[in-house]
């Protein structure tokens, strides 16, 4: 048995206010009731601006219908969700926040109170992954389809029709970069015509 204290409702509130996490609050409504300070430090707004359907005012507009939706569809399932969007920070920056909420019930009673939601800030994750897609992305187009080269030249046809010099061409198309040099193979013919040709 934990014979530990447990935390009294004031070290809770301590707890909850100062928490790296922002945090929310709905009602059995599911309009918002209350935010962290961490919360309200972030977005810059009051508590009276965020409650009800306020806080919504800061989200992506591009974010907003599907995010609503989302959490109305959980909240009347009374089941936990996650999921991201970007939330409007005090300085104007857009920032990608991940929300979890989960619903909460009376213990004595099993009656739905409402939901208690934790969010954090993932703009750093959001941006490497879609960095990292774009890269391969580009590596696909770079690799995909057939190269037209000139069998006598040498040269590549580009999505111009601009026949352009092998290296040039690949140079422009990947990261790769040359260091010219003779295979064995034809060091020996290199080097006769340039004896020929010293020779006249």
């Amino acid at each position: 048995m934990d014979r530990r204290p447990q935390p009294s409702p004031d070290e809770y509130r301590l707890l909850v206010e100062q928490s790296p996490i922002l945090i929310w609050r709905a009602g059995q409504d599911g309009l918002c009731d209350y935010f962290n300070a961490r919360w309200l430090a972030f977005t810059g707004r009051t508590m009276d601006q965020e409650r009800g359907n306020g806080w919504a005012e800061g989200v992506h507009p591009d974010d907003l219908e599907r995010c609503v939706a989302y959490y109305l569809d959980h909240f009347g399932r009374r089941e936990v969700f996650e999921m991201e969007y970007r939330l409007r920070r005090h300085d104007g920056a857009w920032r990608w926040i991940f929300d979890r909420g989960a619903p909460v019930f009376d213990p004595a009673t099993g009656a739905f109170l409402g939901y208690i939601g934790s969010c954090v800030d993932v703009t750093e994750r959001v941006e490497a992954q879609e960095a990292l897609l774009r890269a391969k992305e580009q590596q696909i187009r770079t690799l995909q389809g057939l190269l037209p080269i000139c069998m006598m030249c040498k040269r590549i046809k580009d999505e111009d029709g601009t026949w352009e010099v092998l290296e040039t061409y690949i140079s422009d198309h990947s990261a790769a970069d040359f260091s010219h040099g003779l295979c064995p193979e034809c060091y020996p013919k290199y080097l006769d015509l340039a004896l020929r040709e010293i020779g006249g």
